[in-house]
């Protein structure tokens, strides 16, 4: 088929879509009866993608009883969140509870559409029990200081002896301060032994105890220790992601994205013991959530979470992606800068997001399974990622890569102008911040 005829294909199977209450109801009968569903965006710095997915993301919690929403954060910042919206903590508001969100790249979470997404869960828990309350959380890992500290926090308060246990195995990494990438360069070249054994020996013993320590005071106890033993779980797989981070990309990219995975089974698992069901929506990038499989990276043996939840929950999962053809987004131009309102270019010749343009709608989404479709989109074409970094000068080469669309999600939106996401403050470099998403700003 060439582009002329997939055009005019695609014109006809093009459904509207808006970002309103009522905005995706062709969505949700496209998701059906799906339990998990991952909801994608094509870069960390879009407006219309955060609002689009959360009103989504709204949706499904009203109509299909979602009740658990896990995002690209990391699992102690989001877990403050989730104790907010849940009702359980002291924070004054959604702006309070986002407050350790304090590492580059800030605007990712602290940003105006997130406050409001967070201010509406929070509302809509208000009036019913615990145990049927939304949570909010982080399927990321790099919070390897941030979750030490949580961990020593809650054995200090059920096992002292415990977490006497924990300081000495945890103080392995104490030379590092809180220089995660040092730890693991020292420790691949040689300059430090790892860290291994005594991470590995400290999730053990406090799974050991999970029987004792989760049934102390009901379902606050049994929450409290799922916290910490998440955290503890963190600290294990972040310390073998800083040493694999200098083994090469492909593998430290496999390591953290089924940690995501791991961490995603563990929560669907908590909610299924804790409310009696449980059902997940992810917010991530498309090249988390999109299948690995059908990509220029999966070619080069990287998975994602899309790829591994596909293959662990089948049908039972949608993956649901968005693209652009040109706007403004939020971005930095490296590592630790301060973020920037850009420009977008123009999608390029050979790429679905132009072919999507040449569609000559303001939005629209497309099922990706209806046989028509699928002929118009099937061969292979470039795709655009932009993560938390955007280089327009060397665009090609730095956010661009083949994909067989129809093989990596369920349902696309396209969105054909777009603008930047606001953050909630502007902030200067800070020589303490760590580059969160190195090596792959995604």
């Amino acid at each position: 088929m060439n582009d002329a005829q997939a055009i005019e294909a695609l014109r006809r199977a093009a459904q509207w879509f808006e970002a309103a209450p009522d905005g995706f109801r062709a969505v949700l009968d496209a998701i059906g009866d799906a339990r998990l569903v991952l909801i994608g965006e094509a870069s960390h710095g879009t407006h219309e993608f955060y609002e689009a997915r959360a009103e989504l993301t709204k949706a499904l919690i009203v109509h299909a009883g979602f009740n658990v929403v896990a995002v690209e954060a990391d699992w102690p910042d989001a877990y403050r969140v989730n104790r907010w919206v849940r009702h359980a903590s002291g924070d004054a508001d959604a702006n309070a509870a986002l407050a350790d969100f304090t590492r580059f790249p800030r605007w990712m979470w602290r940003n105006g559409d997130v406050l409001r997404f967070l201010e509406w869960l929070r509302d809509h828990n208000r009036a019913r029990d615990a145990a049927a309350r939304v949570g909010f959380y982080g399927l990321d890992l790099y919070s390897l200081h941030t979750s030490i500290q949580a961990v020593l926090g809650y054995l200090a308060k059920v096992d002292p002896d415990a977490a006497k246990r924990a300081r000495h195995r945890y103080g392995c990494f104490e030379d590092f301060a809180d220089d995660s990438q040092a730890y693991g360069y020292a420790a691949t070249v040689g300059l430090s032994r790892s860290c291994e054994d005594e991470v590995v020996a400290e999730l053990v013993e406090l799974r050991r105890r999970a029987a004792e320590y989760a049934s102390r005071d009901g379902r606050v106890a049994a929450d409290d220790y799922f916290f910490a033993e998440q955290n503890a779980r963190l600290v294990r797989n972040a310390e073998e992601y800083y040493r694999a981070m200098f083994g090469g990309r492909v593998q430290s990219w496999n390591l953290r994205d089924t940690h995501m995975m791991q961490t995603l089974q563990a929560l669907v698992a908590h909610m299924r013991q804790t409310s009696g069901d449980a059902r997940a929506v992810v917010w991530a990038h498309n090249s988390h959530l999109g299948d690995a499989r059908a990509t220029q990276m999966g070619e080069m043996g990287e998975l994602n979470l899309g790829q591994l939840v596909r293959e662990t929950y089948g049908t039972d999962a949608r993956l649901v992606g968005f693209t652009t053809h040109t706007g403004t987004v939020t971005a930095a131009s490296d590592w630790d800068e301060p973020s920037q309102r850009k420009r977008v270019r123009p999608s390029l010749a050979g790429s679905y997001e132009r072919l999507f343009h040449d569609v000559g709608l303001d939005r629209f989404f497309l099922l990706l399974g209806d046989p028509a479709t699928r002929a118009a989109v099937a061969a292979p074409r470039l795709q655009r990622a932009i993560g938390v970094i955007y280089r327009p000068d060397t665009e090609r080469m730095s956010h661009y890569f083949r994909a067989r669309l129809p093989d990596q999600f369920d349902v696309v939106l396209h969105i054909d102008r777009t603008q930047a996401v606001e953050p909630l403050e502007p902030w200067s470099v800070d020589e303490a911040d760590l580059p969160e998403t190195y090596p792959t700003a995604l």
